[in-house]
């Protein structure tokens, strides 16, 4: 394998690390257990709109924002950590919506935050788009294979979001509820992983 070849991969494997495709789901099914399928694919193809958007414009503008207002970078990942453990307790403990809140706006709102932000768009993403495309170390056409490869995760979280919509009308509203609080449970580790990495980095331990 050149070295080419394994650059790209290992550029990949590291977006798929932090925007986490899997761990996206147990967000988007929460937030779409009472949704009808034209408003999951709403959710879901905003959502990754959203998130692309938000990505492309820390690869362009995120480390010049940084330096300017001299934000550490694992702060990103610490705030993050925190917003998302605090969804996965609502995930957890949290009641289901009212039948008559859950409409096609509501899911429009649901994509922006929290799902294309901050679990898609996570604070790690945000990290490894400023860092895997920093212009001291990269050129211009590394760079825009760097950003291809970080839409083509966007993509795959995309068509997992999809096919989880087709899969969860097929199960009952009590098992999506024991579904919901489990992956909280799980995203709730996740959370705390990511701060816990936040810290270590910003102490250098």
């Amino acid at each position: 394998m050149d070295f080419a070849s394994s650059w790209m991969i290992s550029t990949f494997v590291s977006f798929f690390a932090v925007v986490d495709p899997i761990g996206t789901l147990p967000v988007f099914i929460a937030l779409t257990a009472k949704l009808g399928p034209r408003a999951q694919r709403i959710v879901a193809l905003k959502a990754s709109l959203v998130a692309a958007i938000v990505l492309c414009f820390f690869v362009v503008c995120g480390e010049i924002i940084l330096e300017a207002l001299q934000i550490p970078l694992p702060a990103f990942q610490i705030s993050g950590g925190v917003v998302l453990f605090l969804f996965a307790l609502s995930m957890i403990f949290g009641e289901s919506k009212p039948e008559e809140e859950l409409h096609i706006e509501h899911a429009k709102n649901v994509a922006v935050f929290p799902l294309a932000i901050p679990s898609i768009a996570s604070p790690g993403a945000m990290l490894a788009a400023v860092l895997l495309t920093d212009n001291s170390r990269y050129t211009i056409p590394h760079q825009i294979v760097t950003t291809g490869l970080m839409l083509m995760v966007v993509l795959i979280t995309l068509a997992l979001m999809l096919v989880a919509t087709a899969a969860h009308r097929m199960i009952s509203d009590n098992a999506a509820s024991v579904i919901s609080r489990v992956m909280g449970m799980i995203l709730a580790a996740v959370a705390m992983e990511n701060c816990l990495s936040g810290v270590k980095t910003y102490f250098n331990l």
